[in-house]
């Protein structure tokens, strides 16, 4: 791996440059928290997902990159940073001592997921079975009415083929759904079942680029988290509630034409996800490198 040695213009510039970035969307998350509003839309991306905004708003410059100038020496508080005759960079070695298992579980996933092709069609069932059968006060979005009622989206679940193989969708099915689903992934099975043509899997791109943070270049994180809210736009909005007041148009899945243009959009973010998976699958090579040095 080469070295990049940054003057202290060169990296204050990006790092005030991937704040401004990320600023559009943590900025409107802390107004809405302030207010006390949520959103089923975008709250998802701080809230199940676990990078609070500040860190996301942190810049990091990832392995491979001396930092030069006095200003430098601020990373220095992080205990995988260390000193160097030209400047600050990652210790690659002790982030790799530190994170090991993170770093070979993400490795052997992504590869997993990247070496299949993408299997389109499951139409974001999902979203319908996480609401089967439930009670109106038990439905997690429950501010927000079903587009179809209770009676017509618990029909959508049993005239339709339900084959969600990705576990963290999976495990929060209710009861009564998870009989309807073609797969019953587990954690142990993740590594078998995850396909990139799932938009979960895509989103969790997001999860897997700040799983290794600091080490994983900030302006790779912004466009995993990017790509991460484009996607749970298209999850919400062929999901069973209808958010029209918001702004989301549905994408209704229990018509053809739905089921149609889900698919179109399933392929175009499977596309966009592709080489993002490549960067941080190549990311985890470098420091398993780093771990084997470590050694």
């Amino acid at each position: 791996m080469g070295v990049v040695v940054l003057s202290e213009a060169e990296w204050s510039a990006r790092r005030d440059a991937h704040a401004d970035r990320v600023k559009q969307w943590t900025g409107p998350h802390h107004e809405r928290k302030a207010a006390g509003l949520k959103h089923p839309v975008l709250d998802f991306l701080f809230s199940y997902y676990s990078h609070r905004p500040s860190r996301l708003e942190r810049w990091h410059p990832g392995p491979g990159v001396v930092l030069e100038g006095d200003a430098a020496r601020a990373y220095l508080k992080w205990p995988v940073y260390k000193r160097t005759d030209e400047g600050v960079t990652l210790d690659v070695e002790a982030f790799a001592r530190e994170r090991a298992n993170t770093i070979g579980f993400a490795g052997r996933l992504l590869t997993a997921t990247a070496g299949r092709a993408p299997r389109l069609g499951c139409f974001g069932l999902h979203e319908w079975a996480m609401v089967y059968r439930q009670q109106p006060e038990q439905v997690r979005h429950n501010a927000w009415p079903l587009r179809l009622g209770s009676t017509g989206t618990d029909q959508v679940v049993e005239s339709q083929r339900v084959q969600c193989g990705h576990f963290d969708a999976f495990r929060f099915f209710t009861p009564q759904a998870r009989p309807h689903n073609a797969l019953q992934p587990t954690r142990e099975t993740q590594a078998e079942l995850e396909q990139p043509g799932c938009l979960h899997a895509n989103m969790d791109l997001f999860k897997w680029s700040y799983k290794l943070d600091p080490a994983t270049p900030s302006e790779l994180v912004a466009d995993c988290f990017e790509l991460a809210l484009r996607i749970r736009e298209l999850d919400m909005r062929a999901s069973p509630y209808d958010l029209a007041a918001l702004g989301y148009r549905p994408v209704p899945i229990e018509t053809a034409e739905g089921r149609a243009e889900y698919v179109r959009q399933q392929s175009a973010f499977a596309e966009a996800a592709a080489p993002l998976r490549a960067r941080l699958i190549d990311l985890t090579r470098v420091l398993s490198a780093g771990l084997v040095t470590a050694g």
